[in-house]
């Protein structure tokens, strides 16, 4: 990884994008692991509806992931107290392996410093 990864809240104008930017990072995922015979698409072909995307944004704060000023993805976390949700973390395909995922996380948890324990099983 080249740059410093920062979290930027996710505007209004990206979230269109930031779905579609998740539904990839998802499916693309699902492809390298299963192949073609993945049977775990939720709706329309895809690991994630963009229902589901649209509920975890809408109850929870809504992150893009960005490095070297470009989006490269995003993340959706619920606080209450001590106590995180990990709702989604995704990472574009071109930008895996580079150690963005960690990095985002390790911003999470100094995002919330008071969060105790983390649920990120989903």
């Amino acid at each position: 990884m080249n740059g410093i990864i920062q979290l930027l809240p996710l505007e209004d104008s990206d979230r269109e994008q930031f779905i579609t930017d998740n539904q990839e990072a998802f499916n693309y995922g699902a492809m390298e692991e299963f192949g073609l015979r993945d049977n775990h698409f939720e709706a329309d072909g895809q690991i994630i509806s963009r229902e589901t995307i649209k509920q975890s944004i809408d109850g929870g704060e809504a992150y893009r992931i960005v490095s070297d000023g470009k989006k490269v993805g995003g993340v959706v976390i619920r606080i209450e107290g001590e106590k995180g949700d990990l709702d989604l973390l995704f990472v574009s395909p071109f930008a895996h392996s580079k150690g963005i995922g960690y990095a985002a996380w390790c911003a999470v948890e100094k995002l919330h410093p008071e969060v105790k324990i983390w649920d990120v099983s989903g």
